[in-house]
């Protein structure tokens, strides 16, 4: 393992350029490449051969835990080996648990071809208007644990591979498939043309999702936080509420979406 590791002594070194001020880069744009922290979200990294390692950045005490890793990490894949302190100068931020990733995201699907994919018995989440980043990683976890077949964002949505969606999903943004493409009204469009059944989640919903009969294709539909889904999207879909209290405002919609992929999911009639 030795003699794949490049021992880096500070900073100012040209090779870690990726790493330098990484919730800076998260704000102004990363050309396609993402920020991967962590074991767990390294092994649904390289686990994913939709994704590709650009290089690793380990601190000293970590490598003797990552033998497996390292030894499955491509051979063109530079790993770099720094201190504490050299990794906390670089990355400007103390979450990184001791292990970064240079990733990068090959060949992302369409709506359309992510749909065309799919089998004739499929869950989909579709996302409209989710901005907090925090909410879409929760929601990304919440698609792996109940298995839903893909997420679906409009063009309002954030990046799921925002380095902070990445940490909150445990890695589920880099398990999930995903396409991110155009209004929530062509989603939708395209989804009915492929067959699926389309349940709009909203507190003003008709029926209780616990009253809901999942389709062979279904796709569960979440808005933004506070404001929901738009009215006049909620007029033409089916739509469902979360029972619960009179006496409080509503559910976050990660933990909403959790609550309705249970009840949709195949692990329902468990």
């Amino acid at each position: 393992m030795e003699q794949r590791i490049t021992r880096i002594a500070g900073p100012e070194d040209e090779r870690l350029a990726p790493y330098r001020n990484v919730r800076e880069r998260d704000l102004v744009g990363r050309e396609g490449r993402f920020i991967a922290e962590g074991k767990v979200v390294l092994n649904v990294l390289l686990a994913n051969r939709s994704f590709a390692i650009e290089s690793l950045l380990i601190i000293e005490n970590r490598l003797a835990g990552l033998k497996d890793q390292i030894r499955v990490c491509p051979a063109d894949v530079p790993i770099y080996c720094v201190s504490r302190t050299t990794i906390d100068a670089i990355a400007g931020f103390p979450m990184h648990r001791g292990i970064l990733a240079v990733g990068r995201r090959m060949n992302p699907l369409s709506v359309q071809a992510l749909i065309d994919t799919l089998s004739p018995t499929a869950l989909v989440v579709v996302l409209c208007g989710i901005s907090n980043h925090d909410n879409m990683g929760s929601i990304f976890r919440n698609a792996a644990a109940f298995e839903a077949d893909c997420v679906i964002m409009d063009e309002t949505s954030c990046d799921p591979l925002y380095r902070k969606a990445i940490r909150v999903s445990v890695g589920a943004t880099l398990k999930v498939p995903f396409a991110q493409q155009g209004p929530i009204e062509a989603i939708i469009e395209t989804l009915q043309d492929a067959g699926f059944t389309l349940f709009g989640l909203s507190p003003s919903g008709l029926t209780s999702i616990n009253s809901v009969q999942p389709a062979q294709r279904t796709a569960l539909l979440l808005g933004t936080e506070g404001e929901g889904l738009p009215p006049a999207l909620l007029q033409q879909l089916q739509t469902a509420r979360i029972p619960m209290s009179s006496d409080f405002d509503s559910l976050n919609v990660a933990t909403a979406s959790g609550i309705a992929l249970s009840r949709l999911s195949r692990f329902a009639s468990l």
